[in-house]
């Protein structure tokens, strides 16, 4: 008489750490399927996304400085606690340009943010030369995820430590590979009111059915849909872009082949 046995895939021999050049360690994810995504703890940073057929998912500049304190320029940068140039600290914040630390004892999460999933946390908290400039107390957790199917998502929590209430910015300013800019076209956006970086941050209105780009655009949407697409007709490939508990903006920001699409949120005190 037969038996059958189910396999059971374990996330944690899915993960690799390496390190890079600088000798600041990085790991890899990957999928049952062959998808993978690369997250230095340099920035907390995801600097690499393939689909289960090897096609490299996010962009990263040719003249990317990969060395700390410079941020990466690609990937996925974690813009906190300052998104843009709208404080004190240097645009962005300080976070991106930080050497995190892999999370060994996270809080609990939900079990579909971890079921069938290969994942790594991560923890980022201030230096006393980061108190100087930005005094405030603070554990940022991050999770990065990569589901069985190449989806990537990412989870931020932010705590306040001595209850102290203070206002922070956050992004994912996420880098999208796509091809020649003028095949690309952006759904979810319109009728929104955004604030034109352009122009001194003007406010205007969406008028397009969809967003399609001839020149240069810098551009912050507000109250954006918790779901964007964003489509490469040359590549026949469709990037859908979903958030959670980010309910003020979208930024969009666009120049030649690099398209980045990230999500605001300001909160006061703890999370």
């Amino acid at each position: 008489m037969g038996h059958s046995s189910a396999v059971v895939w374990d996330q944690r021999a899915a993960n690799e750490i390496t390190k890079d050049w600088n000798g600041i360690d990085q790991v890899t994810l990957r999928s049952p399927r062959g998808a993978s995504a690369r997250v230095s703890l340099h920035g907390g940073q995801v600097i690499s996304w393939r689909s289960d057929r090897g096609e490299e998912l996010l962009f990263t500049s040719s003249k990317a400085i990969f060395k700390s304190p410079k941020a990466m320029r690609g990937g996925i940068p974690v813009c906190f606690p300052q998104f843009g140039n709208g404080g004190c600290l240097e645009q962005h914040g300080f976070a991106k340009n930080k050497i995190w630390t892999i999370d060994a004892d996270p809080p609990p999460f939900q079990p579909s943010d971890s079921n069938g999933k290969a994942f790594v946390d991560l923890l980022l908290k201030p230096s006393e030369e980061d108190l100087k400039s930005w005094p405030h107390s603070f554990e940022f957790r991050l999770r990065v995820s990569l589901a069985a199917n190449g989806d990537l998502n990412m989870i931020s929590r932010i705590r306040n430590i001595n209850g102290k209430p203070f206002s922070f910015s956050f992004a994912y300013h996420t880098y999208l590979s796509v091809s020649d800019i003028s095949e690309v076209r952006i759904e979810g956006l319109e009728t929104l009111d955004y604030l034109d970086n352009l122009c001194q941050r003007e406010r205007f209105t969406e008028q397009g059915d969809a967003i399609t780009f001839e020149s240069e655009v810098d551009r912050v949407y507000l109250t954006s849909p918790n779901v964007i697409a964003v489509l490469d007709h040359e590549k026949k490939r469709t990037f859908v872009i979903r958030k959670d508990g980010l309910p003020d903006a979208g930024e969009l920001f666009l120049i030649l082949k690099c398209l980045t699409i990230c999500n605001e949120a300001a909160m006061t005190g703890g999370c």
